[in-house]
């Protein structure tokens, strides 16, 4: 089995994959690797496992070196951490790669093996992104928006009257209270936004086919009425994550052939 780490900057992340896919998956906060809670707790979950390999991919910086600590110490292993050197199935055209989230590439590479290209890639995180892979198999963008907690948060952090509400599905669009206001904003305002971003995509791109897949927490309530979004895979990080692993794997075996 190979354990997986997606470091988010609410939540690891953290999956058992066979070479095949991704066979359990499960959160912790990022915050307890800081408290040193976290060790224990995925310790627990991963008891049974017969690990021969791990993965990280992390965009908390501060977090990376407590997981790489835990991976070898607890499980006796070595990371292969995810950067733009070292994705493989995707090409990157973008000035700075450097600069573009591991987790973004890691979903590209995951959403390419699974769909082709082109190709885009909502994961509904913190924030809500867009990564477009062109028909070359080139990573070359995307589009960054605040993600609906954080907007709804904002707005009853800085308003007097409006309230915290949980974020779920709602019929009508016009609101017929604060709450149900709010929610229409939420949910069906982030559907329009999703909707005419990926039409300018495709225009952009000047692609016919388009293959919209999306992760993290929010997916499956935007995708459920949003036709433009094909699949919904809450573990395409993860999954990206161990392709990267498995290429760099057989590149090893074949080097010491």
């Amino acid at each position: 089995m190979i354990v997986l780490f997606d470091i988010g900057n609410s939540n690891t992340h953290v999956g058992l994959a066979t070479r095949n896919r991704v066979v359990r998956h499960f959160d912790v906060p990022t915050a307890d690797w800081f408290t040193g809670r976290a060790p224990a707790r995925v310790a627990r979950q991963l008891r049974s496992a017969r690990l021969a390999g791990a993965g990280i991919c992390s965009v908390v910086p501060t977090a990376t070196p407590l997981v790489h600590a835990f991976i070898e110490q607890r499980l006796g292993l070595r990371a292969l951490e995810v950067t733009h050197k070292n994705i493989t199935g995707v090409g990157i055209n973008y000035p700075q790669p450097e600069t573009i989230g591991p987790d973004r590439l890691a979903n590209a590479v995951a959403a390419t093996a699974a769909f082709g290209a082109p190709v885009v890639v909502l994961d509904f995180g913190t924030a809500v992104t867009f990564d477009v892979i062109d028909r070359n198999r080139c990573y070359v963008g995307g589009i960054i928006a605040p993600g609906l907690a954080a907007m709804t948060e904002y707005l009853h952090e800085r308003t007097a009257l409006l309230p915290r509400i949980h974020i779920r599905e709602i019929s009508t669009v016009i609101g017929r209270s604060t709450e149900e206001a709010m929610l229409v904003g939420a949910v069906h305002g982030y559907r329009g936004l999703i909707r005419g971003l990926l039409l300018e995509i495709r225009r952009e791109l000047r692609a016919r086919r388009l293959p919209v897949v999306a992760t993290g927490g929010y997916a499956s309530l935007i995708a459920a009425r949003l036709p433009e979004i094909r699949e919904v895979r809450p573990a395409l990080t993860l999954d990206g994550i161990r392709l990267i692993w498995l290429a760099h794997c057989r590149e090893s075996t074949a080097a010491t052939e």
